[in-house]
């Protein structure tokens, strides 16, 4: 077997994660298109609830409580304004859906600096950090490389690597 590049690896994995927070991301649109039909069939809504777990948003997913990795759809951390660090519970339905709250949201500031581009990944720049921010967030404010955006990150920001992109400026 040949040797793969660390970065490849990082890559595939990242590749990976995005692929399952879609695919859960389309069956709760499916979920949520065909709901009716559960009412039609007289399926009382607890009864389709399997399992809760409560976990810690970590910038792209939920780690839970059980120390699994669960996909957050990029639409909903996006459009919530997710910050790393927030308190999440996710709610699986024995159809296997995904259903995230935020319960738990911690301090934050808000923070102005670049939106930047680095091997695929956006970036911004305030000072000297550097803070990651998802894909949907930078597309749903039709940001560019270079443009100044406002950013949310936990209060007490040391070792974080993720931020929620608030505004393009």
């Amino acid at each position: 077997m040949t040797d793969v590049p660390d970065k490849q690896v990082k890559r595939l994995r990242a590749l990976i994660a995005e692929a399952e927070t879609s695919l859960a991301a389309a069956k709760e649109l499916l979920v949520s298109l065909l709901g009716d039909e559960a009412s039609e069939t007289n399926v009382d809504v607890a009864e389709n609830i399997g399992k809760v777990i409560e976990g810690v948003f970590d910038g792209q997913n939920m780690v839970g409580g059980d120390g699994k990795s669960y996909p957050v759809p990029a639409n909903y951390a996006s459009k919530s304004k997710l910050v790393q660090g927030d308190i999440l519970k996710l709610t699986i339905s024995d159809d296997g859906t995904f259903l995230y709250k935020q319960i738990g949201p911690i301090p934050r500031k808000q923070v102005v600096g670049v939106l930047e581009l680095t091997d695929g990944h956006y970036y911004v720049k305030v000072g000297d950090r550097h803070y990651r921010v998802l894909l949907a967030s930078v597309t749903y404010f039709k940001a560019k490389p270079g443009d100044q955006v406002s950013i949310n990150v936990p209060q007490e920001d040391d070792n974080v690597e993720w931020a929620a992109l608030e505004a393009a400026l």
